[in-house]
């Protein structure tokens, strides 16, 4: 297939003078380019200029942006973005970018141009998180906002947090991102403590989200099943774990839409400690579905 592709570049013809790829008008490939995705026209951008020209067109990256793309730029400095074409636009927003003192991102999925966002525990409401007998923060590389915040013993917890967003149409998934134990690096190695690690398996965790336009979501799981004989008890220590908190639809994103969660675990007649929570992340059901790789998923 590549070598067939090759030989009908703009610098060479067919043995009998028939036209080749290099002969195919621009705009006819900027209509053909509206229907692939963002990395396949990158990789047919190469064959000649024809493609090149039709992979740089404003139209072709118009239709991959989400039709409210303007606001991930407004949380930006206007120097940075203007005069910049839809195509850099794309490349620029699908990076990650920082918004609420850096303690939120947004940015676009590379294939389907479609909105994702994380929030850090910093950004989240902590009962008794100032106090340090009970919370922790440290510096960890597996967090994308470089920090996570440690529960080491609490009789109440909880951790809540909202986000007010101009969400294009879409069926979204929340989930947070939890690990029972402490982990840190020793030589190198990256080690896992449970010395603090208690409680989580007397009693479910109940996660819920509300929106601003009246949908309420709620799931319960239990973080630590060390006592069950499950093949996939072995995943829920140690190891980075998203739970699926509930969905939410957007049927328009004006006006924004605001939306609250929260995870608690507020039965006081024991305590609970050696959890890090990292973050919530917000993503369209299908890309949470189809793109979780490394990472446990619970639903």
């Amino acid at each position: 297939m590549g070598a067939s592709l090759s030989s009908l570049t703009e610098s060479e013809s067919t043995a009998n003078g028939r036209p080749g790829l290099g002969d195919i008008p621009e705009n006819c490939v900027a209509c053909v380019f509206m229907y692939l995705t963002p990395p396949e026209i990158c990789n047919l951008a190469r064959l000649n200029h024809a493609f090149r020209g039709a992979a740089s067109s404003d139209s072709v990256w118009d239709s991959k942006l989400p039709s409210n793309y303007h606001h991930l730029l407004d949380v930006l400095p206007q120097r940075i973005y203007e005069g910049l074409s839809k195509k850099d636009i794309f490349a620029f927003l699908s990076r990650p970018v920082p918004f609420d003192d850096g303690n939120k991102e947004v940015w676009l999925d590379r294939i389907s141009g479609r909105i994702c966002m994380s929030i850090s525990t910093k950004a989240m409401l902590i009962t008794s998180g100032e106090d340090r007998r009970h919370w922790n923060w440290f510096p960890t590389e597996e967090s994308r906002f470089h920090v996570v915040a440690y529960c080491q013993q609490v009789w109440w917890f909880e951790v809540s947090g909202s986000v007010k967003f101009p969400f294009p149409p879409d069926i979204y998934t929340l989930t947070f991102r939890v690990r029972l134990g402490k982990f840190y690096k020793r030589l190198g190695r990256r080690v896992c403590n449970f010395e603090h690690t208690h409680g989580w398996d007397l009693g479910p965790v109940r996660y819920e989200l509300f929106t601003s336009d009246g949908q309420h979501a709620v799931s319960e799981y239990s973080l630590d099943d060390s006592d069950q004989d499950d093949a996939n008890v072995y995943l829920k220590r140690g190891d980075w774990i998203e739970y699926k908190v509930g969905e939410f639809i957007v049927s328009k994103s004006d006006p924004a839409t605001e939306v609250r969660f929260s995870m608690k675990q507020i039965d006081c007649t024991h305590s609970k400690g050696g959890l890090c929570v990292d973050s919530v992340s917000v993503a369209p059901s299908d890309l949470k579905a189809g793109r979780r790789k490394g990472v446990s998923k619970y639903q």
